[in-house]
């Protein structure tokens, strides 16, 4: 890491890729500001899985997945509260045309990179003995890991304000935010100005507003899903398990084995219906964290559907073989997802030392390092 002079850089959103940019430029020596309009962060930054995802991103992604998950062990080390583990995942995979999808991936070059391995039943068992039940075969990915998602952000800035460079203003909305001679000053809604030699503003979902007023209408969409979480399982879920369905939803499955499941064996119509798969991961607790759906068109509903609860709770338990405790939190959230399917994110530059970064889609948690990383690199930090 090369040092360049020390600045003062501000961050305008409290999710985890504004967290990420801020203690990317505390790590390179700089001075930072965070400003979050809400108390705490809200949106889908703490309304995930938490899981950081190596085994279904596209060639395009993989790099930056495995180093984010480089980044994310590095953070687990300074910062033990996050829970970072390096769990791994199982896809449990049900039918024959599913089992032909995963013996092509870990047949292509870059299985062990991604580390993928095909298992019999009683190997997966051997991993993950809570996974009695039904299945064909497992696809195990070793590079997948998890963090506690809703403990992750309060836990980085203690460990960032630690550092005297650091400081974080909760209920502060950024209302403006203006070039000038000596670098950039932001207004906020109490009337308070900051000023900075840089601004780096990570908007979630939060697409209008000063977003707008900065770069216009952003290249991006936003995306709806419902997710819940269960009352302790009681015994260890060593792994996360994934569906067979998530094979149709990551593209690093992409191939002649996935148009042929594809053909031959269409999806139970409530998963059909609410674009759903299954993820599942174990929270420090011991309660599941299960999920999830997509929805793509807005007005979104502001209300949940119990359908995708019910058909997710179905194969939950017939891949633990047991009935899953009582479900006691459910939630939706929303995410925004750059359109150029080819980029990580969308980066834009719409004033002097202003940057908008925003649109990582359902990857945010696991890319958000390697994104922070990377716009140090480009901005020279």
């Amino acid at each position: 890491m090369v040092m360049v002079c020390p600045m003062r850089i501000a961050i305008v959103g409290g999710g985890i890729l504004g967290t990420a940019h801020a203690d990317e430029a505390i790590r390179r020596g700089h001075e930072v500001v965070q400003l979050e309009r809400e108390l705490e962060a809200r949106g889908a930054t703490v309304r995930n899985f938490g899981l950081v995802w190596v085994s279904g991103r596209a060639e395009h992604e993989l790099d930056a997945a495995l180093r984010s998950r480089e980044l994310w062990a590095d953070l687990g080390k300074r910062v033990p509260e996050i829970g970072f583990r390096a769990a791994g995942s199982t896809t449990l995979l049900r039918t024959p045309e599913e089992v032909a999808v995963a013996e092509d991936m870990v047949s292509r070059a870059d299985a062990d990179v991604r580390g993928f391995s095909l298992l019999e039943p009683d190997a997966v068992r051997a991993i993950n003995p809570a996974l009695r039940g039904k299945y064909l075969a497992g696809l195990h990915c070793s590079r997948d890991g998890a963090v506690e998602s809703r403990v992750a952000l309060p836990a980085i800035r203690r460990h960032l304000e630690a550092t005297g460079r650091y400081t974080f203003h909760a209920g502060t909305e950024a209302r403006e935010i203006t070039s000038t001679e000596h670098g950039v000053r932001i207004r906020d809604d109490h009337e308070r100005t900051f000023d900075a030699d840089l601004v780096i503003v990570c908007p979630g979902a939060a697409l209008g507003g000063l977003a707008r007023d900065l770069a216009g209408e952003l290249p991006l969409r936003r995306v709806r899903l419902q997710m819940m979480q269960t009352a302790p399982l009681g015994e260890a879920l060593t792994t996360a398990i994934a569906d067979g369905d998530s094979l149709r939803y990551y593209p690093a499955f992409a191939g002649t084995a996935l148009d042929a499941l594809r053909a031959a064996q269409p999806q139970e119509p409530t998963a059909a219906e609410h674009r759903m798969q299954l993820l599942c991961v174990q929270r420090l607790h011991g309660g599941l964290t299960i999920g999830d759906t997509h929805e793509y068109d807005e007005p979104f509903d502001f209300d949940v559907d119990e359908a995708p609860y019910r058909h997710l709770t179905s194969v939950v338990e017939e891949f633990l073989g047991r009935h899953l405790p009582p479900v006691v939190k459910r939630w939706a959230g929303v995410y925004s997802q750059c359109l150029d399917t080819g980029a990580l994110v969308h980066r834009a530059q719409p004033a002097d030392n202003v940057w908008v970064v925003a649109g990582p889609g359902g990857r945010g948690m696991t890319l958000g390092p390697a994104l922070a990383e990377h716009t140090a690199d480009q901005l020279g930090l």
